[in-house]
């Protein structure tokens, strides 16, 4: 709970009055120490208050959990009134990257729950610090295979406070009394039901949910030693289930949280596979249970085993105060804190005691989640577990499209993890960098030193004097916000390691982007193939945008149009919508049975098309939303530019006999020509890095085909074990192509010959 606290003012004497002497100076000191005396026993709260120790909670729970979070701190404060606790709430999405930010300049929390498998990352980060010894009492009232999952190389990191795993959500209605134990039983449901409802809603191309059906026929994810393991019989049997489950519509085709969430509020599925967090976005009047997974027949009755996760309370490295922040975590961990957070937030608690709590007990689907989570796979902390969902979910959306076999779609996986996790580049002597750094230097100097001997130099700088102070501070933020980030960036490069563990290897990532990490120059992810395509896509959106933008405005500039500024308004709004936002809708616009363009496509005789199954298709998904999104600022720029050509010229040509389309050719193109060429330039640039769309709309898909450039960046520093010295070198690579083209687009842009505008450059 965050406080504001008043500030007391220092006083002090102004610097233009006079002090008679040493009497006044005593009568003046005397004042000021009475009323600062009185106004302190006026305000004995303050006083009490800045004696209190301030922790700092972060945390990323929903509105629901923050509130059990809230009344659980509440308490702690109330029983411990010389700690004063704050809750800080993180969006979920930039958790982690705030937390490796803040907390190494002290700015972090003192406490933040997070999930164990991450505990992994931050203590190589050094980020988090032993939590300490347990008493026994709380030893015993927490799990030990909790214990065990925050436990690295034998020290303990974080208290559990509390558990999730999915679960068998069961809408009753639809379910009309049907024991529905087993997955088959699911199965059997579809010829029962009407075609719009399902048997079962599960995002199950996702790794992390499909994991569930893996462990019921004894496969896994990742060994405790972090050998890939979605390989081999197990694997293909469960994979074999899952086509089956998809072939007889049990579950619906490209699926996700969002499409699994509405289908089931909306009573489309009778059952559906999610977390505790489904729980909070369906509708009160909704008559569902919640129920431990089913088991399946087919894996010799052995049921299905989600990855349940750890939520822990873990000490940041620089707490402020360590004693307190470890009160506070064991509060929150312990029974009375656990009793809390169930109750006010919907916590499924890690606390063995609380549930013998009569509230906890009586809670029907509270304690379905807690039996869901106990019967759920503690995930491995190991460092690679998060690699590994990455290459699995793009071997299973590639044999849920056909397009390899089982296990030649396992094996790529295999090969992609291997591939993205294998040690990076070994130390090398920064000698060699360091005397070409030098070198650098001392050229830079030379050449500074003999423009200053220069006269003429010396003399145009004393008179631009003036005009220096005018842009000085604009210099200045410009080289805190753009050149230093770009030159640490471009020093980056030079690293490998993961995360902030990093070391010195020259040139060695250049080498290995440039060489496509030593596989097939042309093949998948390699940095040719996505240059290809990021040029492709780069030309398709300019030629579109320049070619709609100028074609809207030559229409909206006809004087007898009527209406002319409320279409304007109209077609400008896709350009003031946020990317992402657009983003999203299109993408579900996009969907194969629940999407607009489909509808439209069935309504006049089409097939839905799976637009994300095939290059060309998503490609054209891709580029048909970033169009949407770009050719408003290209109808702004022609518009503008088209108050700007004389009439006279036309009326001239008019007399002349010149055809409408002779008119365009002659007058307008040409005199567009100064406005569009850095118009396009700016566009190049803007669509070349437009990683939103990328990301929102075909992640990627199919197989990463429809990676840019940045995106692929994004994936090695982010979602690839952090590699962030790698991804450095992609954007010092990315930079340089820009730059090289933004030198040729000037050239191109400048006339030919003889005077006239110049185009210019952006």
């Amino acid at each position: 709970m965050r406080r504001v606290r008043p500030h007391r003012a220092a006083s002090s004497v102004p610097s233009g009055w006079r002090v008679a002497g040493p009497g006044t100076a005593a009568v003046l000191s005397a004042a000021v120490a009475l009323c600062g005396a009185a106004w302190l026993a006026a305000t004995p709260s303050v006083h009490g208050q800045d004696a209190r120790t301030p922790v700092v909670v972060w945390h990323s729970y929903g509105e629901s959990e923050e509130r059990g979070l809230s009344a659980a701190t509440a308490a702690f404060e109330q029983a411990n009134p010389d700690v004063d606790v704050r809750l800080v709430a993180i969006p979920w999405g930039a958790y982690a990257s705030k937390l490796e930010a803040a907390i190494p300049v002290h700015r972090g929390p003192d406490v933040f729950i997070d999930a164990h498998n991450r505990a992994r990352a931050y203590l190589d980060a050094g980020l988090i610090q032993p939590f300490g010894a347990l008493s026994a009492e709380a030893t015993d009232d927490l799990e030990p295979a909790h214990l065990a999952a925050l436990t690295l190389d034998g020290t303990l990191y974080g208290v559990p406070v509390s558990v999730k795993a999915g679960a068998l959500f069961v809408n009753e209605d639809l379910a009309a009394g049907r024991p529905l134990r087993a997955l088959e039983d699911l199965e059997g449901l579809r010829s029962t039901l009407p075609s719009d409802v399902f048997p079962l809603a599960w995002d199950a191309d996702d790794a992390y949910q499909f994991a569930a059906l893996l462990h019921a026929y004894g496969g896994e994810m990742l060994s405790l030693e972090g050998t890939y393991r979605f390989v081999g019989r197990e694997a293909e049997r469960a994979c074999e289930h899952l086509l089956r489950l998809l072939q007889t519509r049990t579950i619906p085709e490209e699926t996700g949280y969002e499409l699994v969430r509405d289908l089931f509020r909306g009573g489309h599925a009778v059952a559906a596979v999610s977390g505790p967090w489904l729980a909070n976005d369906l509708p009160a009047d909704l008559n569902y249970s919640v129920r431990p997974l089913p088991v399946v027949r087919g894996a010799d009755g052995h049921a299905m085993e989600a990855y349940a996760t750890v939520e822990a309370a873990m000490i940041a490295a620089h707490a402020r105060s360590v004693s307190a922040s470890r009160r506070v975590a064991a509060f929150l961990a312990g029974r009375e804190g656990s009793v809390l957070r169930a109750v006010e937030g919907r916590h499924v608690v890690a606390s063995r005691g609380a549930w013998l709590d009569p509230r906890l007990a009586s809670d029907v689907r509270l304690r379905a989640f807690r039996e869901a989570a106990a019967a759920g796979r503690v995930m491995s902390s190991h460092r690679s577990m998060h690699a590994v969902f990455t290459p699995a979910e793009r071997a299973l959306r590639k044999l849920l499209r056909g397009d390899a076999p089982i296990p030649a779609a396992l094996t790529e996986g295999q090969h992609r993890f291997e591939d993205e996790t294998r040690e990076p580049p070994a130390a090398r002597s920064p000698v060699f960098g360091l005397l070409a750094l030098g070198m650098l230097l001392m050229l830079g100097c030379v050449s500074m030193v003999q423009r200053a001997r220069d006269p003429s130099f010396r003399r145009d700088v004393r008179a631009s004097m003036p005009a220096y102070r005018w842009v000085a501070h604009a210099a200045l933020a410009v080289g805190v916000l753009v050149i230093a980030p770009l030159v640490v960036g471009a020093g980056t490069s030079f690293f490998a390691g993961h995360g902030r563990d990093l070391h010195y290897v020259g040139l060695a990532n250049y080498i290995e982007i440039l060489t496509a990490r030593g596989g097939d120059l042309l093949g998948h992810g390699s940095v040719w193939t996505v240059l290809a395509v990021t040029l492709a896509w780069t030309a398709a959106n300019i030629t579109l945008h320049v070619a709609l933008g100028v074609s809207l405005a030559l229409l909206l500039h006809r004087p007898t149009l009527r209406m002319r500024g409320l279409y304007r308004v109209l077609l400008v709004l896709p350009w003031a919508v946020p990317s992402y936002v657009t983003a999203l809708a299109w993408r579900g616009m996009f969907h194969r049975q629940f999407g607009a363009v489909n509808a439209v496509l069935v309504l006049f005789g089409g097939e839905p098309i799976s637009w994300f199954a095939r290059w060309t298709t998503a490609f054209a998904a891709n580029v048909a939303t970033n169009v949407w999104l770009g050719f408003p600022f290209m109808m702004v720029v022609t518009l503008g530019a088209l108050t700007s050509i004389p009439r006279d010229l036309y009326e001239a040509a008019e007399v002349d006999g010149a055809s409408p389309a002779q008119q365009f050719r002659h007058i307008t193109l040409p005199l567009l020509r100064p406005s569009l060429a850095p118009a396009v330039a700016m566009g190049a640039v803007w669509t070349f890095n437009m990683f939103n769309v990328v990301y929102l709309v075909s992640a990627g898909e199919p197989d990463g085909s429809t990676e840019i450039l940045v995106s692929e960046a994004y994936r090695w520093a982010f979602t690839r074990g952090q590699q962030v010295g790698y991804a450095a070198a992609y954007a010092v690579i990315i930079f340089l192509m820009l730059m090289v083209a933004n030198r040729g687009l000037a050239r191109i842009g400048q006339p030919v010959g003889g005077p006239g505008p110049k185009a210019g450059s952006a």
